[in-house]
Parts: structure tokens; C-alpha cells; sequence
């Protein structure tokens, strides 16, 4: 090398300085975290600068995190405040996954020590026959992760869009055609029930094709529900207040005449985390 690399590390050399291995460093440049300064083009050695040794020791610090290589990238592509917020929001993130999964864990503790009954019987089973109703709808595949943000963008959109329609005429509600899980997609259809249905016929064809929205006429049903407090809206706890419906359908020699559905007919915003907002109910067949 000419005198222009004089202060270049070898990579032997600067992860010594770096407290790393030199395989770490190949796979920080491997994933584009930490490029090397400089290569040589015949011999293919990696040579580093000593001013790289911080963001080296970060990168490593990062990953034992499990943070996201783009979540890293962002971080130590940013400085001071700005960085320190970034990593504040990943582990606000991390934090909050493992409260759910902690009661998950919990959750499924109960059912594989048999203790199913006793969680079901914290839900009263009720039922109510609902009239039919002109709803106008917006369905998408989506996974569990992504299905509240969904739901309530997509019940402000239709809301919004019901004033076009007469206006909302019941409390609205998303219907789930088939499971939605980390690893089933759905479909999940939000609802809201409107006044005019020339009206709502005229909004859903002036919607563009991209999204799937569209209006149909809702039977008249008789539900079969609980009705859950917002804390008991968040996984785990409402797959017990479905599986409490299904337990006491089962019981009862009944079956359900249709897909689950969750009805919000609270004001999800104002509401506290013990306020009733959500009934979750399946149609069942009346005899």
C-alpha cells in the first residue's frame, strides 16, 4: 500500500482494537453495517480505519439486541439525540411484544393444564337477534400484527364514508372469513352499517379498484356474544372470549351460522382500559 493507507488496520489488527473476531467483521461488511475503507484489489485483505472502532463495538452492542439490520442501519447512520431516540423506540417496541407474549405464555399455561373451564367462565354468553342492514365494507389479508392498525383505519375510512350513505345506522363491526394469525392472512372484513342503500350502492362505485371496498346486505341474525372490556380487546385475552362462545355453542347443541365477528360499539379513543367497547359474537342458527 502507498503512504495514503499508512493509517489503515489490517483486520486482524482492528478487530483486536474492536474486541471482535475478523469473522464478525466480514459479516458486519456482508450485511452492509461496517464496510471495510479500504481492499486490496489483488489480494482481496480488508483494511480498516482506527476511527471505525466505535461504530464496530456498536454494531456488535446492536445485534445483542436482535435488532433488525435496517433498524441498525438507521441507528448508527444517526448521532446523539437522534440516535438515542431511534433505540428508545426499538425496545419501546421489544418491550411491548414481550408483555404479549408473556400472556400468551399465560394464556396457553391455563389450556394445556386444563384449566380452560375456569377462564371460559369469566365471559357471560348472551344472545340478541340483529336486524338485516345495508353494510358498506372494506376487506384485506392481513396478518395479526397488522390487523388493529387496520381495523381502525379501515372503520374511520367507512365511518367517514357513511356520511355519504344516510349516515351510520348500527354500531360497526369486522367480520373474519377466515383466520388471522402470525401466519394466516384472512381475509377480515370491516363493516359499518349505513342508512341509504341507493346512496351507499353510488359510493362503492366511485371507489377506485386498488382497494377492496364494496356494499352488501347483511342478513338478519341472531348473535351469540360476550361482551369484552378494551384490555380484554389486545391477544391473548379476546381468543378466550371466542373460544368462551364457541365452548358454550358446543354445549348448548348449537352451530354457528356464519363467520365470528368482533362489534366495536364504543368510542375506542375515550374508552379506558376496564370500559365495555367490543362484543365478540358468532350467528348462530335460531331453530
Amino acid at each position: 500500500m502507498t503512504s495514503v493507507h499508512e493509517d489503515l488496520l489490517t483486520i486482524g489488527a482492528f478487530a483486536a482494537r474492536a474486541r471482535l473476531s475478523a469473522k464478525a467483521l466480514r459479516l458486519y461488511d456482508r450485511l452492509g453495517l461496517l464496510a471495510p475503507a479500504y481492499v486490496d484489489g489483488s489480494s482481496g485483505y480488508r483494511y480498516y480505519r482506527a476511527a471505525q472502532v466505535e461504530r464496530a463495538r456498536l454494531v456488535a452492542l446492536l445485534r445483542q439486541l436482535d435488532m433488525p439490520l435496517a433498524r441498525i442501519a438507521e441507528v448508527t447512520g444517526a448521532e446523539g439525540a437522534e440516535a438515542a431516540g431511534l433505540l428508545a423506540a426499538y425496545w419501546a417496541d421489544v418491550e411491548a411484544r414481550i408483555a404479549g407474549q408473556r400472556t400468551l405464555a399465560e394464556y396457553l399455561r391455563g389450556r394445556l393444564s386444563g384449566r380452560s373451564d375456569e377462564m371460559y367462565q369469566k365471559f357471560a354468553v348472551e344472545t340478541v337477534d340483529v336486524p338485516a342492514r345495508v353494510v358498506i365494507t372494506e376487506s384485506r389479508h392481513t396478518l395479526a400484527d397488522e390487523l388493529p392498525a387496520w381495523i381502525g383505519a379501515a372503520l374511520d375510512r367507512l365511518e367517514t364514508a357513511a356520511r355519504e350513505c344516510g349516515g351510520v345506522a348500527a354500531a360497526p363491526f369486522v367480520v373474519y372469513h377466515a383466520e388471522v394469525s402470525m401466519e394466516s392472512d384472512g381475509p377480515a372484513e370491516a363493516c359499518v352499517p349505513v342508512a341509504d342503500e341507493a346512496a351507499a350502492r353510488a359510493w362503492a362505485g366511485r371507489q377506485r379498484r386498488g382497494r377492496q371496498t364494496g356494499v352488501r346486505l347483511e342478513r338478519a341474525a341472531r348473535l351469540a356474544y360476550v361482551r369484552i372490556t378494551k384490555a380484554q380487546v389486545a391477544h391473548p385475552q379476546i381468543l378466550a372470549a371466542f373460544e368462551a362462545v364457541e365452548d358454550w355453542l358446543g354445549r348448548q347443541g348449537l352451530e354457528p351460522a356464519g363467520p365470528c365477528r368482533e362489534i366495536y360499539f364504543a368510542d375506542w379513543a375515550s374508552a379506558g382500559p376496564g370500559d365495555p367497547v367490543c362484543d365478540v359474537a358468532f350467528p348462530v342458527r335460531s331453530g
